[in-house]
């Protein structure tokens, strides 16, 4: 994924209201950004972080801007939980993730469950379906581990509910965690955060739910799905 014009960066100042953020632009100018992440962005969103928007392609947008980057740790890292389901699409196209290789079609947000939708069926023609659930990673708390969640979310356990059932049908379900970041090796649960998420992953992969981790190159030009990290489970 490119981003279609060049980012703008700057210092952050607050982050409020959870889709808000002020920011200091280089020239000086101080703008208001959307945030387009709903967590609670753990060691992210910290005043004087480095920061990269994009500029909005809609004129009659109200916010001009919304945060894409920021630097931490020494590297950037993706914090638009907006894109995952469109990177990891990508990739699947692209065939770097080998585990969804081989099916005919893909769709993307496709009704199921419980009044939920999937983030991307994968179908062919004689064979089961496969049910993929997407999940934004940004946590690094320890070198080199990526971590989720970073708040509690009990609409990720409800998923994890709801691949379990597809399975039990006849499908294939498969989780996959997308770290937008460039400095993590493997990955795990962050069961102190939210322990009955933990839990639900183990009664999902105890029912036959299949959990794959990602990573991405990210940099000021766009975001890539790059390498298979471990699941630490």
């Amino acid at each position: 994924m490119k981003f279609p014009d060049a980012l703008v960066s700057g210092r952050l100042l607050r982050r409020y209201k959870r889709f808000l953020a002020d920011v200091e632009l280089q020239g000086g100018e101080t703008v208001t950004a959307h945030c387009p992440n709903p967590g609670s962005m753990m060691g992210l969103a910290e005043p004087g972080m480095t920061v990269w928007l994009s500029r909005a392609q809609n004129p009659k947008r109200k916010l001009k801007y919304s945060w894409e980057l920021v630097a931490a740790d020494d590297t950037l890292v993706g914090i638009n939980t907006g894109h995952p389901n469109g990177l990891v699409a990508e990739a699947i196209k692209a065939g770097t993730i080998p585990e969804l290789a081989d099916f005919e079609n893909l769709r993307q947000e496709v009704r199921y469950g419980k009044n939920s939708r999937i983030d991307i069926l994968l179908e062919s023609e004689g064979a089961a379906p496969c049910y993929v659930e997407v999940k934004n990673v940004h946590l690094r708390r320890s070198p080199g581990l990526a971590e989720f969640p970073d708040s509690v979310t009990a609409r990720g356990a409800k998923h994890l509910v709801e691949l379990g059932d597809m399975v039990e049908s006849g499908a294939r379900a498969v989780m996959v965690y997308l770290v937008q970041r460039n400095d993590c090796e493997s990955f795990k649960i962050a069961a102190d955060i939210d322990p009955n998420y933990d839990k639900a992953l183990g009664v999902a992969l105890e029912r036959g739910v299949e959990a794959i981790c990602y990573a991405c190159t990210v940099e000021p030009e766009g975001i890539e799905v790059t390498r298979a990290l471990p699941v630490e489970v």
